[in-house]
């Protein structure tokens, strides 16, 4: 990244996350190409798989993007390509604080 890029001072884009997003995209990258879909479409099918809980919204800034998007709806993972894709191990980041429910 360029050296004033404000993304430098984020964590997500420290060398550690960095070099565990990227190892991500390849195996996603992997996955899309054994299946014959793209890569976003291996991610929003992940999702999907994750369980009625689990809604994606995808972003998108073109008609093609949005295509594309769409086209996960027809990308069926096997329990093997599954697998893979969660055996990917996360970029390390601070614990999700959860918030307890109220009691009445």
């Amino acid at each position: 990244m360029p050296e004033k890029d404000q993304r430098r001072r984020l964590p997500r884009f420290q060398q550690d996350n960095l070099r565990a997003d990227l190892d991500i995209a390849i195996k996603v990258r992997d996955v899309a190409e054994r299946i014959g879909a793209t890569p976003a479409q291996v991610a929003l099918a992940w999702l999907v798989a994750q369980g009625p809980h689990v809604v994606p919204i995808p972003g998108t800034k073109t008609p093609g993007y949005l295509a594309d998007n769409a086209g996960a709806a027809n990308v069926q993972l096997s329990p093997d390509d599954l697998a893979d894709l969660d055996a990917i191990p996360g970029p390390r980041r601070r614990p999700v604080l959860t918030v307890p429910p109220r009691r009445r």
